[in-house]
């Protein structure tokens, strides 16, 4: 397992004590310095390490390789950094090591605040804190502390936090890591509560990619502490060109009512600037993450990967708004560009594009020739119009509640009843119908808010052709509400033409390319999706449905952690993730993540097939009476996917047909669902799966 020492090899002739594993060395990858030098000093005392993709055989599976290791191993060595803080990877590792009560030894080369999950699994032990000098400094009592941990053997009762409070100056207590501050079917919007994240389990798939140190020289009886290697300085910030985030613009017009205002104005901007190709633009939830927060410009350009920040005021009287605006460079930190506009609200379409214009100018980019009829397509120029449109746009659809969709629609109608030309308040309004029927509709409820998504996108796209994001839309219901796949194909091709960075359009699309058995293909335009919003939440949590749909079940893993991190208060995302554990075959891992309170569908369809297949058939059959209970033949796809998997072939049969019959958004899946392999062989099976007519 471990990397044998010259002196283990040779039967320990030096004297010094080494054996494989001793410590398992715990790090990301950007300290990589770091790690090596702490790995030659103990390998220099005689402890013997284990690192990968070092001590990783040719051939063996990097996961089964690293979780070996860390159980034979006696103690971890944790390099406790911002880089680790955040890496999925080391917080498996340490909770591996905690499961298997080994210590851990931490070595803290940064003040950076610890997340939940990790604060979790460490805040028994306290650290060696090089933080404020350099990492080697520490190295003598990291070495002390490891060797009486080894010494005494895997079944000491020392503790990490004993050994090292016993070798070394006076230690600090691990940080209150600040909590972070969202729905859906399997393919839909699911999230975790704070305990789902700590208890990750053996929810990651440990693909680690970590750089390991070279073989240390075993034999000297006494702790040598090596000169640091020199540091490696971090990359410079070199974004892509052209790049730029629309941050939220305050809201000065004295009344807190009008934010939603401020907000849609600045989300309006947002969707200017990205119907000009030239520009890479972090999309709005990214770029909305920082509201109300105090933070430097150019820490928001490096986490939204972007060179130019746009930001600014809007101060609304009645029909009447200033806006100023200015542009700064996030490399240098100088103003690009700034303008203050006095306008009346029926210019709003031409005010956007003046900015846009202003921006790209700044940014040295190209301005489309045709750069107003773009920016201004499907708009309005009926103030009231533009108002409840914008209030419809911010009825915090980030957390698609129930009420949130149905407050939405009746902004979106209104506009449309104000301006019967509006077409994008026409494409929103079916996005909000479909989300609707979708995720809350029962029996007769969800055809009619189905039907309303259709026409509404039809009628966006009769009067703005060239849109996009309309095309996305009616893609969208056609896929989920009438099982049109051959035409939501033909409308996701066409919103990608037109909105090739939109980053909505590509997660719908991708999402479905991958149902449809174009696996690269959607996942590509996943990725992209979620590379133009870095910081939303549900990009990654699509991320992660599109990745498992593909089969990609550990990257799903690691994309729903990342939804997670971001938004650990909806526990519906331990659900996704549970279905993955599902998928690898981690049942007990997946009964964790999926049995987080209040149990939806998901989480009910995540465990009855889990506790089937540890033979824990009544609490199997208590959860499929709870889904029926609950949702009835609304989840007919969920219910042929559970009698699948527990081998009840006739009614896994039944409820699939049922589902096909009812037109369950479900189905667009059933070409690449793996629970679904019983029934491949099946006539009937096969049956439905021609008339769903999928296309290749």
């Amino acid at each position: 397992m471990g990397i044998m020492t010259e002196s283990s090899r040779d039967g320990g002739a030096t004297g010094a004590r080494a054996r494989a594993s001793d410590v398992f060395i715990s790090y990301a990858s950007p300290d990589r310095a770091v790690a090596d030098a702490v790995c030659a000093a103990l390998e220099q005392s005689g402890v013997a390490c284990w690192v990968a993709p070092r001590d990783v055989m040719p051939g063996e599976f990097y996961g089964d390789a690293i979780v070996r290791a860390i159980d034979a191993a006696t103690a971890v060595v944790l390099v406790l950094s911002e880089h680790s803080a955040t890496s999925s990877h080391v917080l498996r590792e340490v909770e591996r090591a905690s499961s298997k009560r080994h210590p851990v030894i931490s070595l803290r080369i940064d003040t950076y605040p610890m997340p939940a999950g990790l604060e979790y699994f460490l805040n028994t032990s306290q650290w060696l804190d090089a933080s404020g000098s350099a990492p080697d400094r520490a190295f003598p009592a990291l070495v002390t502390a490891v060797r009486r941990i080894v010494d005494r053997g895997a079944d000491a009762s020392v503790t990490a936090a004993s050994a090292v409070a016993r070798s070394t100056a006076p230690l600090n207590s691990l940080d209150q890591a600040p909590r972070a501050a969202a729905q859906g079917r399997r393919r839909g919007l699911l999230a975790a509560s704070l305990t789902a994240v700590v208890l990750l389990g053996a929810a990651l798939a440990v693909g680690v990619r970590f750089l390991g140190a070279g073989h240390g020289r075993a034999g000297a009886a006494e702790s040598v502490a090596p000169s640091m290697p020199p540091t490696v300085a971090p990359a410079a910030f070199s974004p892509p060109a052209h790049s730029v985030a629309v941050l939220p613009f305050l809201n000065m017009s004295g009344d807190a009512k009008q934010e939603y205002f401020s907000d849609g104005l600045s989300e309006e901007l947002l969707n200017s600037l990205t119907s000009i190709r030239d520009l890479h633009v972090a999309a709005r939830t990214s770029s909305f993450f920082f509201k109300g927060k105090e933070v430097d410009l150019s820490e928001v350009a490096r986490k939204l990967n972007v060179g130019a920040v746009l930001e600014g005021s809007v101060r609304k009287d009645g029909a009447h708004v200033r806006i100023t605006a200015q542009l700064i460079d996030a490399v240098t930190g100088f103003h690009l560009w700034s303008q203050t506009y006095d306008r009346d609200l029926k210019d709003v379409l031409k005010l956007q594009t003046e900015i846009a214009s202003a921006v790209t100018t700044a940014l040295q980019a190209t301005l489309l020739a045709n750069a107003a009829a773009t920016i201004e397509l499907g708009g309005t120029q009926k103030p009231a119009a533009f108002d409840a449109y914008l209030r419809g746009k911010t009825s915090d659809l980030e957390k698609p509640r129930k009420e949130n969709l149905l407050g939405s629609i009746a902004a979106f109608d209104q506009a449309i009843s104000l301006d019967p030309g509006f077409a994008k308040a026409y494409t929103s309004k079916s996005l909000a119908e479909t989300g609707f029927a979708e995720y809350y509709g029962l029996g007769t409820e969800t055809r009619e808010h189905f039907a309303r998504a259709r026409a509404a996108a039809q009628h966006a796209l009769d009067l703005a052709p060239q849109l996009g994001e309309a095309h996305s839309a009616y893609a969208k219901v056609l896929e989920d509400g009438f099982l049109d796949f051959g035409g939501a194909l033909s409308e996701h091709e066409r919103a990608l033409v037109l909105s090739p960075n939109d980053s909505g359009v590509l997660l719908r699309a991708g999402w479905f390319f991958v149902d449809i058995g174009r696996a690269d293909e959607g996942v590509a335009m996943a990725q992209r999706g979620v590379s133009l919003d870095q910081l939303n939440s549900r990009a990654y949590r699509t991320l992660a449905i599109v990745l498992d749909d593909a089969h990609r079940h550990s990257e799903a893993i690691e994309a729903a952690n990342r939804a997670l991190s971001l938004n650990p208060t909806d526990v519906r995302q331990a659900a996704l993730r549970g279905i993955s554990l599902l998928q690898m075959g981690e049942m007990d891992s997946a009964i964790q993540s999926c049995n987080t309170p209040p149990l939806d569908w998901e989480s009910r369809l995540c465990l009855a097939i889990a506790y089937d297949k540890l033979h824990r058939r009544p609490e199997a059959d208590a959860q499929v009476a709870s889904l029926l209970s609950e949702m009835g033949d609304a989840s007919a796809y969920q219910f042929a996917e559970i009698y699948a998997q527990w081998g009840d072939i006739p009614k896994a049969l039944d409820w699939i047909e049922k589902a096909y019959r009812l037109k369950d958004p479900g189905v667009v899946a059933t070409k690449v669902d793996e629970f679904f392999g019983p029934l491949r062989n099946e006539p009937r099976f096969q049956e439905v799966v021609r008339r769903l007519n999928i296309p290749n």
